[in-house]
């Protein structure tokens, strides 16, 4: 295939090196202009015909051919790819040259790529290239988990094997994705309306399950029933209750929870009656929290497990080996205890990520990621965390994701990179140098002014609430109006449609302080106006 790449001078060495990484035939013609998104489809019509050989040949009054630099036969090409930061449509170069014409990648690093895919990509006039790229993976992907979630015989063929086992309707096990299970912590605390809303959030966010967290050291199996019922009612998840008590236990299972967290040596015999009647899972505990005893060594941990397996052989089990946080008992004695276990059994394994994230001052999404990679290799089933903290807001959602990630990686046989679905938040997959336009003009620093000047149109007090972005409009110091929207750019629209504003530095700052709200709107940061979102680190 002959492609003809349109492109402007910033860009141009880098387009020129990707285009050399194409089997086709790419001729990169460079516009006299700095930055691609300021090319038109008509500007590059105009640009083309220049340079056409058959139009000077046919008409040589415009520009003599021995007076360009380049010349080429348009009709020859069939494909001509445009930047992708153009606005406009770029129909209106087909239209004018009978060439199907297309967007490109926004960034050039990415052309390498699309010239492979060109073939097998179905391009857009509209949509830049590498959009469209990673749109058909995340199809693809997304379509790969759904057909095999749905395939009901693959489903009870797998649920034959010892590693996989039911909770509720919940097929978890080796086989399938790694579910994620999200706890409600201290629920018996919770209102209805609270411990409802916590739950749906959660199942929002992509968990498979939903945990009823109970308070450590107090019994309130009293609560437990109405709990259960309201879950079980509005969501069509498994529930399953975190405690080691037996009175709450017994109550769980009579309210028909789907799980049970956790049996241990100091619990289980008088638990098990209960789980074995109503054929309910448990996950266990190397432990015994009755007598204060926690096992100090690997092999102390894997031998206390399969020892209580064997006492709980008429129930499912999974088993929990307990991942320590970093620097605390051992990380890396719980990861090899959930290793040697797994290679000598064959039950499910229970992997408290949350152990590890809470505990941590670090940002939880590469965390979550790693941590659910980990797993993945461990042969675990159950990816557990609740969301207590700033940091792990997004847990659940970020482990969901993992989790996908891990089982196409698996089934691809591949490392966890270009799947068509990923977790990079904050940074760019691709490290590219910044082109830097180099111009011969008087460079001036910038210093910030401040000089403050009330508006006399009023001022703004912003705010972030459940993902849209408040500004309450002030007029001395009275509130006037309140202008909500998703993005700023909605709010900023509205206010100038009002009139709120009429300083050219309100304005600005406005702007800025509205971005800032929106960014934290969809990174889950805390939005405190006039303060910055971020510490610089690097």
């Amino acid at each position: 295939m002959k492609v003809l790449i349109v492109t402007a001078k910033l860009a141009s060495s880098l387009v020129k090196m990707e285009s050399t990484k194409s089997e086709h035939k790419v001729h990169v013609h460079v516009v006299n202009t700095p930055i691609a998104a300021f090319l038109t489809p008509k500007k590059i019509v105009e640009e083309l015909k220049k340079y056409d050989v058959n139009r000077l040949t046919h008409d040589g009054s415009d520009v003599e051919i021995k007076d360009l630099d380049e010349k080429f036969d348009l009709k020859s090409f069939e494909i001509i790819l445009t930047p992708g930061l153009i606005r406009k449509d770029v129909s209106y170069v087909k239209q004018k040259t009978g060439i199907e014409t297309y967007k490109g990648p926004k960034d050039a690093a990415d052309l390498a790529i699309v010239l492979e895919m060109i073939d097998k990509l179905e391009l857009s006039p509209t949509v830049p290239a590498d959009k469209l790229i990673e749109e058909e993976l995340r199809k693809r992907a997304i379509m790969f988990i759904e057909n095999f979630e749905q395939d009901e015989e693959n489903k009870l063929k797998l649920l034959k094997k010892p590693e996989n086992i039911l909770v509720g309707k919940l097929p978890v096990g080796e086989d399938f994705p790694m579910r994620v299970l999200a706890e409600i912590a201290n629920a018996p605390l919770l209102t209805d309306d609270e411990l409802l809303r916590r739950a749906e959030y959660f199942v929002r966010s992509g968990a498979d399950m939903v945990d009823i967290g109970m308070v450590a050291g107090e019994t309130l199996d009293a609560r437990i029933p109405s709990m259960v019922k309201l879950l079980k009612k509005y969501l069509n998840v498994a529930v399953s209750i975190d405690s080691l008590n037996p009175v709450e236990i017994r109550s769980a299972v009579e309210s028909g929870v789907d799980m049970v967290l956790s049996l241990d040596h100091g619990n289980w015999e008088e638990v098990i009656p209960y789980l074995e009647e109503k054929n309910i899972p448990a996950v266990i505990l190397p432990t015994d929290f009755s007598q204060n005893w926690v096992p100090e060594t690997v092999e102390e941990r894997v031998k206390s497990v399969e020892e209580l397996r064997n006492k709980c052989r008429k129930i499912d089990v999974m088993a929990d080996l307990i991942l320590d946080p970093v620097n605390s008992k051992s990380m890396i004695d719980s990861i090899m205890a959930c290793h040697k276990f797994k290679v000598k059994n064959r039950e499910p394994i229970f992997f408290g990520v949350g152990n590890v994230t809470e505990l941590l001052d670090a940002d939880s999404v590469g965390v979550n990621a790693l941590l659910a990679g980990i797993a993945m290799e461990l042969g675990a089933s159950v990816l557990f965390t609740p969301e207590e903290s700033g940091k792990t807001i997004g847990s659940v959602k970020e482990l969901a994701i993992s989790s996908e990630m891990m089982f196409l990686a698996k089934n691809r046989g591949s490392i966890p990179k270009d799947l068509g679905i990923n977790l990079v938040l904050f940074k760019d997959k691709r490290k590219i140098d910044g082109i830097v336009e180099d111009v011969d003009v008087p460079l001036v620093e910038a210093e910030e002014d401040y000089n403050f000047q009330q508006d006399p149109a009023g001022s703004f007090k912003i705010m972030v609430e459940n993902g849209h972005i408040k500004a309450v409009h002030y007029l001395k110091m009275v509130p006037q109006i309140v202008v909500k929207g998703e993005t700023a750019k909605a709010v900023y629209d509205e206010i100038l449609r009002r009139g709120l504003i009429s300083k050219l530095e309100h304005a600005t700052y406005l702007g800025s302080e509205l971005e800032k709200a929106e960014i934290a709107s969809k990174v889950g940061k805390n939005y405190v106006q006039d303060f910055p979102l971020f510490t610089r680190i690097y």
